[in-house]
């Protein structure tokens, strides 16, 4: 059955980005969770596969999508698992419960290198699994003027998952980049994007760096 494509005054879920009114979000590309032999949550049996995906599909996509961001001047934020204090007291209650704690000066927790973000990219940390709960993100999106989100990261059925639904919840048009994000299994990813799909448009990296292309004059690889 196809999808069913409703236009609320003029806006569509797959409308056309907008200059000064789009943003990127990338959803905790850090070493911990991306380097191998680093992440102890990942469930037993997945990493081979999961790691292979992260390497050879999400990665370069990310970074071919934060690319094109910069070069299509907009704004991109990154956000990061990371406590405030040291014993990690300030996170919130599922992460105590699901011993999931980053130390503020733990070299594991920075981004990874090929998506470091440049000087004036913002970066949030969060401890929580929605960056919208523990973090001024709505706040600064608005003062920014985004409208439109391009949400990409790991993992899909968690922190992915929660972004999208949130900022579709509190008004944004979201873009989920597919593969540009990743979970523990295939099966999860596909779950995840059907559970989430009716709360953004769901594209590819080739189709969304072809619509960040058109906000830029420059050729984006």
């Amino acid at each position: 059955m196809a999808a069913r494509v409703i236009e609320w005054h003029g806006s569509r879920r797959d409308s056309e980005y907008e200059p000064g009114a789009t943003a990127l979000l990338l959803v905790d590309m850090q070493r911990v969770w991306i380097e191998p032999g680093l992440d102890t949550h990942r469930p037993p049996g997945t990493s081979g596969a999961f790691q292979a995906r992260l390497d050879t599909v999400v990665v370069p996509n990310a970074a071919r999508l934060l690319a094109a961001a910069r070069a299509a001047r907009i704004d991109v934020i990154h956000t990061i698992i990371r406590s405030a204090t040291g014993d990690g007291r300030d996170r919130s209650l599922d992460h105590k419960l699901s011993d999931i704690h980053v130390p503020p000066d733990a070299p594991e927790g920075d981004i990874i290198a090929p998506l470091a973000p440049a000087p004036d990219e913002i970066v949030l940390p969060k401890t929580s699994s929605g960056v919208f709960n523990s973090t001024n993100l709505d706040y600064l999106l608005r003062n920014l003027g985004a409208r439109f989100l391009i949400v990409a990261g790991i993992v899909t059925d968690q922190c992915v998952d929660m972004a999208v639904r949130d900022g579709a919840d509190r008004g944004y048009l979201v873009t989920c980049v597919h593969d540009a994000c990743a979970t523990y299994t295939e099966a999860r990813h596909a779950a995840a994007l059907a559970a989430f799909g009716g709360y953004c448009w769901t594209a590819d990296t080739r189709t969304v760096l072809a619509r960040l292309r058109r906000l830029a004059p420059r050729e984006i690889a």
